[in-house]
């Protein structure tokens, strides 16, 4: 169960309220009616009613059949409009392409939004097996291991700080269930700087037997704006090639990036103090 959210707390609370509505929206909930939204976000059934409106004129909402709202295409212009913007999106595209090419994985880069972690570039194996998810799939930060690295800048207080109010939904047996545990598992990702995982619990995010080999990608500030990770299906490469040759060239490429971003030879590896948010 979702808490309740907050009242808007800026000088447009119809715009807040707007993108309030917006973030509802989840790959497991694709469609919402008035009192569905009245009741998650605790505002006035009147007040839903114009918003839902409002958004549908603006082309980010369409109402169906049985009154239920849906994300319009609108919405998919804003994004990919967002992701045009990130520069680092565009500095990591050919190195990704490269290393796919290289060592026969699927590569993709993902960003930090508040709790989630979304993927903004993929480039899939030319092979029959691929990774089953692309650009714009979102997982819960504290649940994915590239996650955990994004979140490798933040101490304990500002850990606390961004996950105040925030649920650590159930996501498989290895995910942290406290605040405490995911603190320990960031600090032991960032200490190692990379990591590797695999999905072969039933209750798991990612496709079933993907294995991903995960590495923050660091700034000129010497901050994390990405991470990167190739993905494999278990069985294609043995372990010590996993954890040898493949966990370097991942390496590698993270650090390649972060040199194109400015960031400084010595802040290219991942196992940096961390940084307040």
């Amino acid at each position: 169960m979702c808490a309740r959210r907050r009242e808007p707390e800026t000088d447009v609370p119809g715009l807040e309220r707007g993108i309030a509505i917006l973030r509802l929206y989840r790959r497991d909930r694709t469609r919402l009616s008035a009192p569905e939204v009245a009741a998650e976000l605790a505002i006035p059934r009147s007040t839903v009613h114009r918003l839902l409106q409002s958004l549908e004129t603006l082309g980010l909402l369409r109402q169906g059949p049985r009154g239920a709202f849906a994300l319009a295409p609108g919405v998919l212009s804003l994004g990919f409009e967002y992701l045009a913007s990130l520069d680092v999106v565009d500095v990591a595209n050919p190195v990704l392409a490269r290393l796919r090419d290289e060592i026969g994985c699927s590569t993709h880069l993902a960003v930090l939004d508040r709790t989630s972690v979304i993927f903004v570039s993929r480039h899939p194996v030319r092979a029959a097996v691929s990774s089953g998810f692309g650009v714009g799939f979102s997982v819960p930060a504290h649940a994915a291991l590239i996650g955990r690295l994004l979140l490798g800048d933040l101490d304990r207080e500002a850990l606390a700080a961004l996950y105040r109010g925030v649920k650590l939904v159930a996501a498989g047996p290895n995910a942290p269930a406290t605040l405490d545990a995911l603190a320990m598992r960031i600090e032991a990702d960032r200490d190692r700087g990379y990591g590797i995982s695999d999905s072969n619990s039933a209750s798991s995010l990612f496709p079933r037997g993907m294995v991903a080999i995960s590495a923050p990608v660091r700034d000129a500030r010497g901050r994390i704006p990405a991470a990167i990770n190739a993905t494999t299906v278990s069985g294609a490469f043995s372990a010590a090639e996993i954890r040898g040759r493949l966990k370097n060239r991942v390496l590698a490429a993270a650090g390649e990036i972060s040199a194109l971003l400015g960031a400084e030879p010595a802040r290219r590896a991942s196992s940096t103090a961390p940084r307040r948010g």
